[in-house]
This record gives C-alpha cells, sequence and structure tokens, in this order.
C-alpha cells in the first residue's frame, strides 16, 4: 500500500499535499453533538430520536407524519423538558442497550421517539434510516431523509 499525504488548503486557497514537517491541527471530532432545548412536555431519554421543531428547539420524531419524521439527531443521556442537553448528529453514540449489532435501524412509526429494525412498510409511513448498531450498546449514527411510502 502507498503511502499518501492529505490534502490541505494552501496559504493561498488552493489545494495542496501536506508539506513534510508540516502538521494538522483544529478541532477533529469523529462525533458530532448539538446542545438543543428539549420541546416536549415529558424528558427525552438516552437513544431518543428528535427531530428540529422550531429553531434551537427538538422533538421527539416519529415515522407516522412528515411533520415528525425529519431526524436530526439522537439524545445522548437523559434530558428534562424545557431543558438544554446533548443531541449527537453523527459518529458512534454509546451507552445504549439490547442493539443487535449489524442490524440497520430506522424511525419508528409507532414510538415516538424510537427506534426499530423493522422497515415501515405501510403506506403513509416514512422510512428513515439512523444507522447500523456496532454492538449491544454503541450505535452508527447515519441518518438519512425520510421517504414517505
Amino acid at each position: 500500500m502507498a503511502l499518501r499525504k492529505p490534502l490541505v488548503v494552501g496559504g493561498d486557497g488552493r489545494p495542496q499535499q501536506l508539506q513534510a514537517g508540516d502538521t494538522l491541527t483544529g478541532p477533529f471530532a469523529e462525533n458530532e453533538t448539538q446542545n438543543w432545548t428539549n420541546g416536549d412536555s415529558a424528558g427525552h431519554s438516552i437513544g431518543n430520536v428528535v427531530y428540529l421543531s422550531a429553531g434551537d428547539t427538538v422533538k421527539r420524531a416519529q415515522a407516522n407524519a412528515a411533520g415528525t419524521s425529519g431526524a436530526v439527531a439522537i439524545a445522548t443521556g437523559t434530558i428534562a423538558a424545557g431543558a438544554v442537553g446533548g443531541y449527537q448528529t453523527n459518529g458512534t453514540l454509546s451507552g445504549l442497550t439490547g442493539l443487535t449489532a449489524g442490524a440497520t435501524y430506522y424511525l419508528d412509526p409507532a414510538a415516538v421517539g424510537g427506534m426499530t429494525t423493522t422497515c415501515p412498510t405501510t403506506v403513509g409511513q416514512l422510512v428513515c434510516i439512523l444507522g447500523i448498531a456496532v454492538s449491544a450498546t454503541e450505535f452508527l449514527i447515519r441518518i438519512r431523509e425520510p421517504i414517505q411510502l
């Protein structure tokens, strides 16, 4: 396998190879977390799937209606109603339980904020892929745009 150098933006704004002796600095993160306000009347738990309802406010998503199916993130812990908390938009989320390793998960049309390994098939529901379970406790978030059936 050949050794390759990463491309970087040079001082003139053009891409170039990283030069010998140069280093990369900056905020490199595999996981991206946003802080948003829980707009639901109930608390959010780790693993709850949410959509942006207004401004910096999120509510639990559900695949039974177009207005609630635009999943954007998953709660990283317990977040009380009206409180600000962390919601992960990509990367690997740890601390979950009961996942099936290797299974693809979808936004659940029956349980608000839920994930399911059963792809929705009913006309009017929406198929929204959320990601893949890496293990029984880790979930690789790869949220896709919903498709209405």
